[in-house]
């Protein structure tokens, strides 16, 4: 599996008064600190599809106060239990516990400069209009008089961002190519003992261009148990082997049950403070059937005799 990813070395200029450098080597690449995420959103229910573009930078890496653990692995995929550490001290608002007795601190969202966009097709502009995005609160999305078309690019198109100095970081660019919409072919997905579940997906032209990610959670709405995550090449199809998918049934599933297809391309710069990513991504949420499981919202949806429990499932 492969994805596009293209690091510029930043722009000097600018830069941090404590001595940051423009020198992308002096950034630690393996440290997210900020995603670009252009995203084509399909059609749903009379509502067009849109493409829709947000972007944070911030000076530290997400402290994540859930520890996913791998209890089994097959394939591209995994199966996924959660941890959550405990701090005797609690951690506060401005940080999170993310090992026992271990606190973080929440990073800070920080300007970037001017960011301009290019190679979308906008409504009134044609393919490869470009536009100018500020910092709203130290977040980015489009002006208001902007109108990106669906879909905003198409797929091997070179779409990019770039930024001015700023007083945080250097300028830099990042670079990606375009991928067409996701369209799933398996109709109705549906889990089962002892069986593999077989997926599928219309494959771009070019499968090395972009990956597909995966997850199937079937308790999120009772408190989250487990999932299954997969990470594949975009060749139109995976199974989920059947020992993946009888571990993530024994340990339970709440109502409205959904597995999430992504696929994305990625490209991917460094400044001082660690790795921007600049993703292109197309997404489709669907209901998967889960054996035993009826999801409800009020107990008139359920057979008679059950009630609609705490957890979406009548029973």
């Amino acid at each position: 599996m492969s994805a596009l990813a293209l690091s510029l070395a930043p722009a000097c200029g600018g830069g941090d008064d404590d001595g940051a450098s423009c020198d992308p080597s002096m950034g630690d690449g393996a440290t997210r600190v900020g995603t670009f995420e252009i995203e084509l959103v399909p059609p749903s229910s009379g509502t067009p599809g849109r493409t829709t573009v947000v972007g944070v930078v911030y000076d530290g890496a997400s402290p994540e106060n859930v520890i996913w653990e791998t209890a089994m692995m097959s394939g591209d995929c995994k199966l996924l239990t959660p941890r959550v550490p405990f701090c005797a001290t609690p951690c506060g608002s401005g940080a999170a516990c993310i090992e026992d007795d271990t606190c973080a601190p929440y990073p800070t969202k920080q300007a970037v400069g001017t960011v301009h966009v290019a190679g979308l097709a906008l409504t009134a502009g044609g393919t490869g209009g470009g536009f100018d995005m500020t910092p709203i609160s130290n977040s980015y999305s489009p002006p208001g008089s902007v109108m990106i078309a669906y879909p905003g690019f198409a797929e091997g198109d070179d779409v990019s961002i770039e930024t001015s100095d700023a007083d945080f970081a250097c300028a830099f660019a990042v670079d990606a190519r375009g991928i067409p919409p996701l369209a799933v072919t398996t109709s109705q997905p549906a889990l089962a003992q002892a069986t593999a579940l077989d997926l599928a997906w219309t494959a771009p032209v070019d499968a090395a261009a972009a990956t597909v990610d995966i997850k199937l959670d079937i308790s999120h709405h009772g408190g989250t148990k487990g999932k299954i995550e997969c990470t594949t090449t975009d060749d139109g199809q995976l199974t989920i082997a059947s020992v993946l998918v009888d571990g993530l049934l024994a340990l339970g599933a709440a109502g409205y049950p959904t597995i999430v297809f992504s696929r994305e391309a990625v490209g991917s710069t460094v400044i001082s403070a660690g790795r921007v990513d600049l993703a292109l991504r197309s997404q489709v949420e669907m209901p998967i059937v889960v054996p035993g499981v009826t999801s409800c919202t009020e107990t008139s949806e359920c057979p008679k005799g059950q009630i609609c429990r705490d957890d979406l499932t009548c029973g």
